[in-house]
């Protein structure tokens, strides 16, 4: 008899677009950057362009098709990051899957009386501390401007408390170039030293073109730089359908990528192989309120196709799911989480960002971030897919058992039981046993749940590296 053999996991997989759209997609990038072009004015970037192959006029830049395939011959495929011990942690390769919390809020949700105010600092610590005791977050993000120091800066203190309280590497946000160049000194002391540094990255800078179709001089100077340095980077428009970006899914979706493709151009013109990660935020505008909206099912929509788009290019993505633009944690937000992060991991997103963010992008809650790992951890197995094999088809234990019987002593449910997938958050007793063990409604194991891992802080910074990056803060100005 022929042996059969059997591929013994298929993950499941989420296509929005045929492949000869994708391509179609592609083509109409090129025609983007060709015919229409992006708006740049910083000078040495102008220079690296014309020098290239680019055409100018003015501050009008049009990149030729050639110029774009041979940016995505000299990208790497795969851009790993890593922990503060210099653990290679997260690989941004084929089609893994890699969940991180908030960016950038302006409001925190405190989890014991429910009240909003304003981000500080110390929410900081708390988001970064949560971070680290929540397995299924392999990333984080800098999750909020703190009110409560100089805004100049903000962006610095707030990831230098991220990057104390979290061994996890973080994707970050910054002014300006002096920034950057802070902010790049003080991973490398964490790291040990710039060869350390580039072994693992803990950091990554978060790069925003400005829809329609422009490229700062701030954001060209932190892109060179990053290039030099080889501090992995993101670039990331942000067109929002019917306002910054065309009505039509499929013109947010060409534009996004022209948007971020410029900036691939550019950072492997500064050096070859400089990491980059592809991406768009590409959502609606919502006539009725106009929120840009971060749970609009056609966000997840976009955002699947991107995914798509990055695997047709051969680039890291940089997806977004997980928020919602309820005002608390509430079912709300559990549906809106919950469709964008199937979405996005099924589509093969790798770097998924903004879970737990609430109010369109401006809330920062413990307690939601606290739900939304705990729906990945739901859909984890889904994620997994379905090993198929013959011991897993269990032919024998089925025939040995017969009509009739039944497996709840058998070795093969004793061995297989635990690949069932069990929560302590969500509750599959009856109605008695509910109601005996005290009968908490789900919001209220939530926040039992999330004071309790509010208490642990594992991963804070030796006392002399804390030190060092105080005496390095002195000089920030």
């Amino acid at each position: 008899m022929k042996e059969r053999r059997f591929d013994p996991k298929m993950k499941p997989r989420l296509d929005v677009i045929k492949a000869d759209q994708v391509e179609d997609v592609y083509m109409a990038t090129m025609e983007v950057l060709e015919h229409t072009g992006v708006k740049i004015t910083h000078p040495k970037a102008l220079d690296i362009l014309d020098g290239a192959g680019a055409r100018i006029d003015g501050d009008r830049v049009r990149v030729p098709d050639w110029l774009v395939k041979d940016a995505l011959n000299r990208a790497p495929s795969r851009v790993v990051l890593g922990t503060r011990s210099g653990e290679r942690t997260v690989k941004l390769e084929r089609n893994r899957s890699w969940f991180g919390p908030s960016l950038d809020c302006l409001d925190y949700l405190e989890p014991i009386a429910g009240e909003r105010r304003n981000f500080e600092i110390d929410n900081c610590r708390t988001m970064a501390s949560l971070l680290d005791v929540l397995p299924n977050y392999h990333w984080g993000m800098t999750f909020g401007l703190a009110n409560d120091v100089p805004p100049e800066l903000a962006d610095r203190l707030v990831l230098k408390e991220a990057l104390t309280f979290s061994q996890k590497p973080m994707v970050f946000c910054c002014r300006d170039i002096d920034s950057l160049k802070d902010i790049y000194d003080m991973a490398v002391l964490i790291a040990g030293d710039e060869k350390q540094f580039l072994n693992a990255p803990t950091i990554a800078m978060l790069a925003d073109p400005v829809s329609p179709l422009v490229l700062g001089d701030d954001t060209l100077e932190k892109i060179i730089f990053c290039a030099e340095k080889r501090i992995p980077q993101i670039c990331y428009g942000a067109p929002q359908a019917g306002s910054t970006g065309p009505a039509t899914f499929a013109g947010a979706i060409v534009q996004g990528t022209a948007e971020s493709l410029i900036g691939l151009v550019i950072t492997q013109l500064v050096r070859k192989g400089a990491p980059f990660i592809y991406g768009a935020f590409a959502t609606i505008m919502d006539m009725r309120t106009t929120i840009f909206s971060y749970g609009a099912p056609e966000m997840t929509l976009m955002g699947a196709a991107l995914a798509q788009m990055s695997h047709y290019l051969k680039l890291p993505y940089f997806g977004t799911a997980g928020c919602s633009d309820a005002k608390l944690p509430d079912a709300q937000a559990a549906a809106e989480a919950t469709m964008s992060l199937m979405a996005a991991a099924l589509s093969g997103a790798n770097l998924i960002h903004d879970c737990g963010l609430l109010d369109h992008g401006s809330l920062a809650s413990p307690t939601f971030m606290v739900l939304v790992h705990e729906v990945i951890d739901m859909l984890n197995p889904i994620f997994r897919g379905i090993e198929i094999d013959d011991e897993h088809m269990a032919l024998e234990v089925i025939h040995s058992v017969g009509p009739g019987g039944h497996f709840m002593n058998s070795d093969h449910t004793s061995q297989y039981f635990r690949e069932v997938w069990y929560s302590n958050m969500f509750d599959r007793s009856n109605h008695a046993s509910w109601l005996e063990n005290g009968g908490l409604r789900f919001e209220e194991r939530l926040r039992q749940q999330t004071l309790e891992r509010m208490k642990c802080q594992p991963g804070i910074l030796p006392a002399e590296t804390r030190r060092e990056l105080d005496r390095l803060a002195k000089h920030w100005h």
